[in-house]
């Protein structure tokens, strides 16, 4: 017996295609695609466009895909620059810690392009942001790492950021923090967790 066809067609449906330009406006655009690994190709191409700096730290923002984030930052250290420190200096005072421990690692990596920030980010007004600008120095290799960290252990009257430093400052502190050190100590005699701190940092430095 033969099979007989259907009488009514089937309908295939149609697959919706987005085609983006390749310039920074089509990649900005990408970046905003409902799809993650569309935006995540797109947050590498980036990587080759310096004008678009300051948008990829706004949409580092509003990015909630893991893998696009990490794809951004890595394309932000690649621009690096004023921009894109402006941007991760932003997203410091975010309540997102993966954003925030991001932008130290973006920062990190750009050494002369912070140290312009430096002096701002350990006089900001928020605690918080002056222990992850700290935080910071412990990863940035720049030669006055020493001085700042110094800075904040003899002006910076919030235990929490000083404890934040005395942490940094055993790990790479050197000879020239030791007066700092022992002015912290000084400063907060009565807090048994500073001066044990910086006697730790003491020792640590003066071993090596």
């Amino acid at each position: 017996m033969a099979l007989k066809k259907s009488g009514a067609a089937t309908e295939l449906h149609q697959v919706e295609t987005r085609d983006y330009g390749r310039d920074v406006d089509g990649l900005l655009a990408q970046l905003r695609d409902p799809e993650p690994s569309v935006r995540r190709w797109a947050a590498r191409d980036l990587a080759s466009q310096p004008r678009a700096a300051a948008a990829m730290c706004a949409r580092l923002a509003e990015e909630s895909d893991a893998s696009v984030r990490v794809a951004l930052f890595n394309s932000a250290t690649q621009i690096g620059g004023a921009a894109i420190v402006q941007g991760m200096v932003r997203l410091l005072r975010s309540e997102d810690a993966g954003l925030r421990n991001g932008a130290i690692e973006v920062l990190a990596g750009l050494p002369d392009a912070v140290a312009p920030q430096v002096d701002a980010l350990l006089h900001d007004p928020d605690s918080d942001v002056r222990i992850f600008s700290v935080n910071l120095l412990g990863d940035l290799r720049h030669p006055n790492v020493p001085e700042w960290l110094a800075q904040v252990l003899l002006n910076d009257e919030a235990v929490n950021v000083v404890g934040a430093a005395l942490e940094v400052a055993a790990e790479v502190g050197t000879a020239r923090t030791l007066p700092a050190l022992r002015a912290a100590r000084t400063r907060f005699a009565a807090d048994a967790y500073i001066t044990f701190s910086v006697d730790l940092a003491i020792e640590r430095i003066e071993s090596t």
